[in-house]
């Protein structure tokens, strides 16, 4: 890699996980640059995860309009995978050469690539043909690993990376969760979820702010087991639909769909 600075600034913004969680994306390249080089080059920080493959570490971030994010799993081989939102430029050329150029890098860095530059499509590296993770097992994932997902595990923190999570897969995660928790806890219906847990698990009312380290431990704590309540009883309410045979058309059985 060139070590010519590039320009006064840095090139690249970087935003958080969450933050770039909210649509899907789509393979770009694979570089023949290690991921701790770029994380160097754009200044980075590599954030580290967790799903069915294994550990992964990645950074996103956006250059030049498009948000980029570049990964390496503990099971790759070496080099780093780039990936862009799906909804971004429709270049994929083009929203390379934005990346070699930050990089100083030229094409011949580029193993593979979707429109097939250096490309040997036959050999497709395994990364960008993965199923994608089912929200059961991002369930699990989630609720074994909170520091993985969340870094310093608060409730506020906990419960923006679910409303994240669900968020960007549609509601698939949480829908008819606020309603199941009105009807089986008596808490508020006009009140947010999050806002509902905590009703729950202080009875006697809200801790003052700032909460102590414990009282955040209470609350992820109970509001880890009222979610495990409220997947087992959507997962049973599916099956009763699919015993019964009963259409599964738009929105039916929105609080009987649990994480799957």
């Amino acid at each position: 890699m060139s070590s010519t600075p590039v320009g006064a600034g840095n090139p690249a913004r970087q935003c958080s996980v969450f933050q770039a969680a909210t649509e899907p994306l789509i393979a770009l390249a694979l570089l023949a640059v290690d991921l701790d080089s770029v994380a160097r080059r754009l200044r980075l920080t590599i954030e580290e995860s967790w799903d069915e493959h294994g550990a992964v570490r990645a950074a996103f971030f956006v250059l030049d309009g498009t948000d980029f994010v570049v990964t390496h799993h503990e099971r790759d081989s070496s080099g780093t995978y780039v990936w862009v939102r799906r909804s971004g430029p429709v270049n994929p050329a083009e929203r390379t050469t934005v990346l070699l150029t930050a990089l100083g890098v030229g094409t011949d860095a580029v193993i593979y690539s979707t429109w097939g530059l250096g490309a040997d499509l036959s050999r497709v590296p395994d990364a960008w043909s993965w199923p994608v993770e089912s929200h059961q097992r991002f369930w699990e994932n989630f609720r074994k690993r909170l520091g993985m997902y969340v870094g310093r595990v608060t409730y506020e923190g906990v419960t923006a990376y679910l409303n994240g999570y669900d968020h960007a897969s549609g509601g698939a995660l949480l829908s008819g969760l606020r309603q199941w928790l009105a009807d089986t806890h008596r808490v508020g219906q006009n009140l947010v979820w999050p806002a509902q847990v905590v009703q729950i698990v202080f009875p006697e009312g809200r801790p003052a702010e700032p909460w102590s380290q414990d009282e955040h431990r209470q609350a992820v704590a109970g509001l880890l087991a009222l979610l495990e309540a409220f997947f087992e009883f959507s997962t049973a309410g599916s099956a009763a639909l699919r015993r019964e045979g009963a259409p599964a058309g738009p929105g039916a059985g929105a609080s009987t769909a649990g994480p799957s």
